[in-house]
């Protein structure tokens, strides 16, 4: 039996596991050849509902709405969404595949068979707002500089690359990599999913079952299935299964920089009187605004987006519950309304960064970015310059 299709008999039941590459062709064919020659009473794959929809229907971006994802506060999670699709088509179009085609091959395989299918992956909007949530700000700085460094990247993958993905030896060096430079991505992306793969799995019954999945968790999947059948293990994936609330502490911290800046102008008014005040109020206005602006005019935003950045800047600061970056990308996108045109190129362009500015929509991603960085970066070089105020 190849090493990426593993048979397991556990508490009167077996299950066969199937890692693939994402966009191999050969994984299409071991993946469909596995349930026609093993003849399963259930077929899970490494799916949730929303991708299946999308892999049903390929035209679903050109549903997008911009103005309410950002008004939704999901900006950053439709970037990394978009950046991840793309690497992938980019990588599967070299192979002559789509991603996901061993997926939706497999449950077309197991349909023609009369073989109930089981969508055993967790949501992809719970498991990358569980990775963006669980990063400290470096932590997100780096996750978005490896999304776009993948996604802009022209380096050509050849066929055997793909395929040696499924090597053990591979597969461990690469997650031994993610895990030293991003160890709570490796955690929620690979470690919680072998969970929740596993458990799911485990839950679609049959005395027979055949499970399609990457390859890259294959291991985790295994080990965690068999801990499942000697009551080691509980089934309850409940608290990984969505986004945890915010705790009091990060509600807390949401608060404590608008709380600083206010805390050191009252203390320059205290000490020096309203004009030591004023002088600090403006020297804030100017790095927070004009770093939020300068983000907005480096991606290329319509003038009104570029002052609506700065004069939004301040405001969203001190008012935890709003974000520049919605301010300004709200206001490219009523300037600049998508087109059709958008909506139908979007996955293509997002792959350049000619075509990130071209589009509209990705446009107004860009610019909600860039302008949310340039607020950021400013209030943390304004925070130094006020205290210096005071001490002089």
């Amino acid at each position: 039996m190849k090493q990426t299709v593993r048979r397991i008999s556990l508490d009167n039941r077996e299950i066969i596991l199937v890692g693939t590459a994402h966009v191999s062709r050969e994984s299409i064919e071991e993946a469909t050849g596995t349930i026609r020659d093993e003849t399963p009473d259930m077929v899970c794959v490494e799916l949730d509902e929303g991708r299946m929809q999308s892999l049903a229907n390929e035209k679903g971006w050109q549903e997008l709405d911009i103005s309410k994802v950002l008004r939704e506060g999901k900006g950053f999670l439709l970037i990394a969404n978009l950046v991840l699709s793309t690497f992938q088509k980019r990588i599967g179009a070299d192979m002559g595949v789509k991603p996901g085609d061993e997926m939706k091959a497999s449950v077309e395989a197991a349909k023609e068979a009369g073989i109930p299918t089981a969508l055993v992956d967790r949501p992809i909007h719970v498991t990358l707002q569980r990775a963006w949530a669980k990063n400290n700000l470096w932590g997100k700085a780096k996750l978005l500089a490896t999304l776009l460094a993948s996604a802009f990247s022209d380096e050509k993958i050849e066929e055997s690359e793909i395929e040696n993905l499924k090597d053990q030896g591979a597969m461990d060096a690469m997650m031994s990599e993610l895990a030293g430079y991003l160890p709570t991505v490796k955690e929620v992306l690979i470690d919680e999913r072998d969970r929740y793969l596993a458990s799911k799995i485990w839950a679609a019954g049959g005395a027979k079952s055949v499970a399609i999945l990457g390859a890259g968790h294959l291991p985790g999947t295994e080990a965690y299935l068999r801990e499942l059948a000697a009551g080691a293990k509980s089934p309850d994936v409940t608290d990984i299964a969505s986004v945890p609330p915010k705790t009091l502490g990060s509600k807390v911290a949401g608060l404590l920089f608008p709380a600083l800046i206010v805390g050191l102008l009252a203390a320059g008014f205290f000490t020096g009187g309203a004009v030591t005040s004023f002088g600090m109020l403006v020297r804030w206005l100017l790095w927070n605004g004009s770093l939020a602006a300068l983000g907005t005019v480096v991606a290329l935003g319509h003038p009104l987006s570029v002052i609506i950045a700065f004069v939004g800047a301040p405001v969203a600061t001190i008012n935890p519950f709003m974000a520049v970056g919605i301010l300004s990308g709200l206001t490219q996108a009523w300037v600049k309304k998508p087109r059709v045109r958008d909506m139908e190129h979007l996955m293509n362009d997002v792959g350049s960064v000619k075509g990130f500015y071209r589009n509209r929509i990705s446009h107004v991603l860009l610019i909600f970015f860039l302008s949310s960085l340039g607020g950021a970066i400013g209030n943390f070089i304004a925070v130094p310059a006020l205290v210096s105020s005071l001490v002089k």
